[in-house]
């Protein structure tokens, strides 16, 4: 499990520049992305499975697979990056993706589109769970709303091979 402050595949600009990894560009890797670039090649080099990312800081909840068919950048195996946060501020969202690792939302949840920085009194605060079956070894990430409810769940089964 790699835990992030941010996002991989999601433009999050301030400005002219950007806060996380993706920079608007679906091209090669650029800027963060090259450390994120070498990073993916080392696991799937060193044959690390069932990598699952945790961020946050998006202020919606989103699930996200990435797979080198999709990307521009194919050095890494498939991986799964899971989207919560934070908890208790104003929302956005949904964010644009950059396909430079090739995500594909899988779900996500935001506030209607036009608006922004809503109050938690509004629903759209998320958190997510994430259990480990310790028979099994099947790791399953539930994102939730802020009344506690499933929005979404994701059952991941370890490769073992």
């Amino acid at each position: 499990v790699i835990a992030s402050d941010m996002p991989i595949g999601l433009v999050v600009s301030d400005g002219d520049a950007y806060e996380a990894i993706a920079n608007g560009d679906s091209g090669a890797p650029l800027g963060r992305e090259l450390e994120t670039a070498r990073l993916l090649r080392a696991i799937r080099d060193d044959k690390i499975k069932n990598v699952v990312w945790l961020t946050a800081d998006v202020h919606y909840t989103a699930a996200h697979h990435y797979s080198p068919e999709r990307a521009s950048f194919q050095e890494f195996a498939p991986f799964w990056e899971f989207v919560s946060g934070p908890l208790h501020a104003g929302t956005f969202g949904p964010g644009e993706l950059d396909t430079t690792f090739g995500p594909e939302v899988v779900f996500q949840k935001a506030p209607p589109k036009g608006e922004s920085n809503l109050p938690p009194s509004r629903g759209y605060q998320f958190f997510g769970q994430v259990d480990l079956d310790g028979d099994s070894e099947t790791l399953t990430v539930s994102l939730m709303d802020a009344a506690g409810n499933t929005l979404h769940r994701q059952q991941l089964t370890p490769e073992t091979a």
